[in-house]
């Protein structure tokens, strides 16, 4: 394939700044900025030339106390996981009600949906539920629930014991009351505002703000504001069948392209409209330069440069593969910028920034992991004393018994957090991003490892750290460095 993208051409000069990295200044005002909007407590963010950023202790912590919770930036679910899980799709928490959850898991189970099925409901177009009550919106997601299983695949569930249908639809539709399940009460699931029966939410809130944040571009309802729905359905569907990873990409340039659009509008707002073109051009960039801002802090490389390579693909076929994966890149960039393209912010549609965005997540993301309220409910029921654990049962063992092993699968997917993402390696950490039970959402929560001081670098292991010295180094090498922690020190000379 000609990977050759025409906008890397055109608009090299502005590519070049938007991926020139910030001066120190800038950056520590945007981490200082950054901070405060969080209430952060106790850390602030260095730069020093051997290992660029870094987060340090501002106060003593002792050891299992929480350090920073990092809001996400960007982030996405696995859409696999969306099988398994209900969750709000701005901050991911679990929605609907315990029935709920349990009884579309069950629905789609007995119908075989796989992540890969779903007979292309996901970027399709759907009727938007105007609902004013909680029942009206759990409803709602009911009825696009069952649109999903009237398309899917009409398999066995995979050997797993297979309920009435009634039973199935009472939870579903909240006829079906389980004991105990009020103890574990969740929001309501509110439809996406654009229609697209794809996106809900735990607040019209967290609706509104992925609207705003995202979601207005990438919405495949009747209220998108996307360039064309159906290049938008084929760019999800590219990326479900390829890599995820694009998903989250795409977020992040759409997150740029309406922060440019508010910001000019802000800018324009009274201002002459007849500027001078010269004067208009300097501003546009100028402008998004200003949006980019968030993105423009990570550290970034090309993502077929950076990507490891995998354990079945030789080393002499190296060059091969990593020109694949550009290739895979280019095409799923083309079908983007059909989907949503903005000639104001032309650059973010090259295969330069296009990698660079994917490469910076390859190296700086978390797992996006939100423990499930599901597995916490059937754990409280075997904790019931007997008399009652067993006219719980009578009810509860049969879901149990029907939903298998995949009745304790958590929220999965992947996310980039700003504060997070500039904290640097260690083979012997100090910290670990850990999920107390109170924390509910997608949040990134990093907790102490040991009693840590002020002043002290707060550090985490991007791999498994109790691997051997060579297998964590060849680890290490794909993010772009060779770890001289004291661990390594010690190992490497021994």
């Amino acid at each position: 394939m000609d990977t050759i993208c025409p906008i890397d051409r055109k608009c090299a000069s502005q590519i070049s700044v938007l991926l020139h990295p910030p001066p120190p200044p800038q950056v520590q005002e945007y981490f200082e900025e950054l901070i405060s909007s969080r209430q952060c407590r106790g850390i602030k963010v260095k730069q020093n030339g051997e290992f660029g950023k870094g987060v340090y202790a501002d106060l003593d912590f002792k050891e299992g106390e929480l350090i920073l919770k990092d809001p996400i930036l960007v982030g996405i679910q696995h859409p696999s996981n969306k099988i398994d899980c209900l969750v709000c799709s701005f901050c991911f928490q679990f929605i609907g009600s315990i029935e709920l959850q349990i009884g579309r898991k069950l629905y789609l189970q007995s119908l075989g949906v796989s992540a890969n099925e779903a007979c292309d409901n996901e970027g399709s177009s759907k009727d938007f539920c105007d609902t004013n009550s909680a029942d009206e919106e759990d409803d709602c997601y009911v009825k696009e629930c069952k649109k999903l299983g009237n398309c899917a695949s009409s398999s066995s569930s995979n050997g797993k014991v297979t309920l009435p249908e009634a039973l199935v639809q009472s939870l579903m539709n909240g006829e079906l009351v389980l004991p105990h399940s009020k103890t574990f009460c969740l929001p309501s699931a509110i439809a996406c505002p654009g229609g697209c029966g794809e996106a809900y939410y735990c607040s019209k809130k967290c609706a509104e703000a992925d609207w705003k944040s995202s979601h207005s571009l990438l919405c495949t309802g009747k209220r998108s504001e996307a360039l064309s729905r159906e290049a938008l359905a084929k760019f999800i569907q590219h990326a479900n069948d390829t890599n995820d990873i694009f998903l989250l990409a795409a977020k992040a340039i759409s997150f740029t392209i309406l922060r440019y659009r508010k910001l000019k509008a802000a800018h324009l707002k009274g201002q002459n409209k007849h500027t001078d073109p010269v004067e208009l051009d300097c501003l546009e960039l100028s402008l998004l330069l200003e949006a980019w801002k968030p993105l423009s802090i990570g550290y970034k490389r090309k993502w077929w440069e950076c990507i490891s390579l995998p354990d079945d693909v030789d080393c002499s076929d190296e060059t091969a593969f990593r020109m694949e994966i550009r290739d895979l890149a280019f095409t799923s960039l083309q079908l983007l910028k059909a989907a949503i393209f903005d000639q104001e912010c032309e650059p973010l549609f090259s295969l330069e920034i296009y990698g660079n965005i994917i490469g910076m997540f390859e190296l700086n993301n978390l797992d996006l992991v939100v423990a499930s309220p599901v597995e916490d409910y059937f754990l409280y029921i075997d904790a019931l004393p007997y008399s009652e654990k067993r006219t719980a049962e009578e009810i509860t063992q049969s879901l149990l018994d029907a939903l298998g092993d995949g009745y304790s699968v958590c929220c999965q997917g992947t996310a980039f957090y700003p504060l997070q993402s500039c904290m640097n390696h260690s083979c012997c950490p100090n910290a670990r991003a850990f999920k107390r039970e109170q924390d509910k959402d997608g949040q990134a929560t990093i907790v102490a490892l040991r009693p840590i001081s002020e002043g002290e670098e707060i550090t985490i292991s991007y791999i498994e750290e109790d691997l051997p010295f060579e297998e964590r180094q060849a680890l290490l090498a794909d993010y772009g460095f060779r770890c001289r922690c004291a661990k390594c020190i010690e190992e490497e000379t021994t």
